[in-house]
């Protein structure tokens, strides 16, 4: 699995600011359905549904959202950046300005977990991090995102 297979290069925004979680949970949302066809509704109450689980802020301004849902065939991915970090409940407690989202079909289990270790992975990778927090460029970000080092297996 690498990106060019979940992320398309219309899958990534760049937002100057986002006032709340639940709006960058619907900023998400309507990603998705613009790119993939899903329910902007369904994909932000997917998101929420498991952010109630426990937060999904990893650390060092990243965030790795993500949800399954009925109805899809695939792993689909969404990167947004904010310009302006936000409060995300993050485990080290610092804002968010990388969101890193996956929306996977309810009965992926391998495919998944794959998708998140490789998004995780490359997101620790502070190199990568910084190349994404120093461009604005949607297609410099997706360029970003699909040239990281092949991945190894999950």
């Amino acid at each position: 699995m690498d990106f060019m297979t979940i992320l398309q290069p219309g899958a990534i925004k760049v937002l100057g600011s986002v006032s709340s979680k639940r709006r960058l949970f619907q900023s998400l949302g309507e990603v998705a359905a613009s790119v993939y066809g899903i329910s902007p509704n369904d994909a932000m109450d997917a998101l929420q549904d498991r952010e109630n689980l426990g937060p999904t802020g990893v650390g060092k301004g990243v965030a790795l959202p993500h949800a399954r849902m009925p109805g899809l065939t695939g792993v689909s991915a969404v990167f947004l950046r904010t310009e302006t970090p936000i409060d995300f409940g993050s485990v080290d407690r610092q804002p968010v300005d990388l969101f890193f989202a996956l929306f996977a079909p309810e009965e992926a289990g391998v495919e998944h977990l794959k998708a998140l270790a490789l998004v995780s992975r490359t997101m620790r990778d502070s190199g990568i991090c910084a190349k994404l927090r120093a461009n604005l460029d949607p297609t410099t970000l997706h360029t970003i995102l699909t040239e990281t080092l092949p991945s190894q297996a999950a």
